[in-house]
């Protein structure tokens, strides 16, 4: 390493030294005049004899030849009177030598102070072989995304592994990473609605929130073999909003709604999207006492898990998050504590627990 940047150094100087040596050289030849031509003059010239040429085959009249010589010519006289400005030197010229010189040196200087040259390189290899042989709880999404990359490379025909890739791409904002171990999953697999339940999850992802066709075909092919996928029949009712269809995807959410049972988890997200999609106010699409306890229930259900399996920041923001949209600021501040201190080195995870803290409590009056 120290080589390199050695070598960068002398380059550097080097390609200074010869810009700055060209400058002076032309600046000497300017002082002592001796031009290699009268490029203006010549240019000059040249158009006389061009409009000379054109007017002998015929394709200017002889008044347009009197008056375009007659420019020119007035043109190569003034050039020829105009007084010839030498090039000068730039004073800061050994100032710029200087800083050639010193910017490198001071580069590696700093490398010196702070880095570390002695350190062995880190091939990817010898990093995947790490990851793979260490414990996948003690792996960030983006090293188990690796890993599994590499594992099916190995298996190319196992559906599972693709699944498994899909959702540790999606966790490191990979959302093109994910859609294609997806899609890859699904051509293995194509009877399989989960699968194509999730690749119309990973499209709208990749998509921002949007409902391509793509993924309402993804969708409509989980309903083909699955007809009690809800996650299908509520991704294609709110596509048909989306699409214009204003009517016919309320009516489908509100027929998803009825057939489900009063204590149902699912039904304060049906109920939300179709408060939306009829284009109430965010202030009235809040929760009734049910409704409420049941969205308690899936948070409580959400700490559990982390309880048991806390390597999961995804699931750590959501808990978070959820706490700061129920206003419990206790149970929000022990959640964000526990999991700050889990990812104390991991700043992108700790600034996405930030922002779910922040999040607004939500309004609790009754939903339509």
């Amino acid at each position: 390493m120290i080589d390199f940047w050695a070598t960068a150094g002398v380059i550097s100087a080097a390609a200074a030294i010869l810009i700055l040596l060209r400058a002076a050289r032309a600046a000497r030849s300017a002082a002592r005049g001796d031009a290699a031509a009268d490029t203006t003059g010549v240019f000059y010239r040249r158009q006389l004899a061009e409009i000379g040429d054109l007017a002998d085959r015929g394709l200017i009249e002889a008044g347009e030849r009197k008056s375009a010589e007659a420019e020119a010519g007035r043109r190569l006289l003034a050039a020829a009177d105009a007084p010839a400005e030498a090039w000068t030197a730039d004073p800061s010229r050994p100032l710029v030598l200087a800083a050639a010189f010193a910017a490198p040196a001071l580069a590696l200087a700093l490398y010196l102070t702070v880095g570390a040259p002695g350190a062995l390189d880190q091939p990817f290899e010898g990093r995947l072989k790490t990851w793979m042989a260490a414990n996948p709880e003690q792996l960030g999404p983006q090293e188990m995304a690796a890993v599994l990359n590499r594992m099916t490379s190995q298996r190319p025909n196992d559906p599972e592994g693709y699944r498994f890739l899909a959702l540790a791409e999606g966790a490191s904002n990979n959302p093109s990473g994910a859609v294609r171990a997806v899609k890859r999953a699904v051509r293995i697999a194509p009877g399989r609605a989960d699968l194509w339940e999730m690749l119309g999850e990973a499209l709208i992802y990749q998509g921002g929130g949007a409902i391509s066709d793509d993924a309402r075909d993804a969708f409509a092919q989980a309903l083909k073999l699955d007809q009690t996928n809800l996650a299908a029949r509520f991704n294609l009712a709110r596509g048909k909003v989306a699409g214009g269809d204003k009517a016919g995807g309320v009516g489908d959410l509100q027929a998803m709604l009825a057939a489900l049972p009063a204590d149902d988890q699912h039904r304060p997200a049906l109920q939300a999207a179709i408060a939306e999609a009829q284009g109430a106010p965010a202030s009235a699409r809040g929760l009734n006492a049910d409704q409420l306890t049941a969205v308690r229930g899936m948070v409580a259900g959400l700490a559990e898990r982390l309880s048991k399996a806390p390597d999961d920041p995804a699931g750590w923001v959501k808990l978070v998050r959820a706490y700061a949209v129920l206003g419990d600021t206790a149970k929000r501040e022990a959640a964000l504590r526990q999991a700050s201190t889990r990812y104390a080195n991991k700043p992108d995870i700790l600034e996405q627990l930030s922002k779910a803290a922040a999040a607004e409590p939500m309004t609790r009056g009754p939903a339509k």
